[in-house]
């Protein structure tokens, strides 16, 4: 059995795990969103223009949405360790892995620290209709908050990583996800969509980047 010149024979295998690794980030996005999607349309009293996906993690069924939390927070830390394999002794290999996991990690705490009732939803909780902020309902916007920034700080190293490699439209693109995500945040004090528009374009941003890494 033969081998390219100059590679390891454990090249191919090491590459295969890469590669897995990264699907992680391609599917972890549609799978989030399509679940939130899905229960959305079909949980009573939930309404986009009102509620945040976060908070179909209450009532009866919220266990759904907290099984998305951990699967798509595991799907991102495993991005993470196959950005790292990827871009190993690069441009980005170091810090790219590093704020995609932490980006991940925030997934996992959401699940831990639910959001709080709101925006009428869940039908027939009296706080339903409350604006106050409980300990837990914090915690959760702020572990969201600290993951998104640290999303978009990824996707500038990995404006980096494109430049070096002569992609310049994928730099390009990578660039502009965070004004994306961060013009979708700031337009939450408006409408909810806003912050759910933000929110869907750095996962899908990402779900590209990675697709695009897994193909190199």
């Amino acid at each position: 059995m033969t081998h390219a010149i100059g590679a390891p024979a454990s090249a191919t295998p090491a590459r295969s795990a890469t590669r897995t690794l990264l699907g992680g980030g391609v599917v972890a996005g549609p799978l989030f969103l399509g679940a939130g999607l899905v229960q959305g349309l079909t949980r009573d009293g939930f309404d986009f223009t009102r509620n945040a996906i976060s908070q179909l993690s209450l009532g009866d069924l919220g266990w759904v949405q907290i099984t998305s939390f951990v699967l798509t927070g595991a799907l991102l830390i495993a991005a993470a360790v196959g950005m790292r394999g990827a871009l190993r002794d690069g441009p980005g290999g170091t810090w790219a892995p590093r704020l995609v996991g932490v980006f991940g990690a925030s997934f996992l705490l959401a699940a831990v620290f639910g959001a709080d009732p709101g925006g009428g939803f869940p039908v027939g909780d009296p706080a339903a209709d409350s604006t106050a902020l409980s300990w837990h309902g914090t915690v959760h916007m702020l572990v969201g908050m600290v993951g998104y920034l640290a999303l978009c700080a990824a996707f500038l190293v990995l404006a980096r990583v494109f430049s070096a490699r002569g992609r310049r439209g994928w730099a390009i693109g990578s660039r502009l996800l965070p004004v994306g995500v961060l013009a979708g945040f700031a337009g939450s004090s408006a409408t909810v969509v806003a912050f759910t528009f933000g929110a869907g374009l750095g996962l899908l941003g990402l779900a590209a980047i990675t697709a695009r890494l897994a193909e190199e």
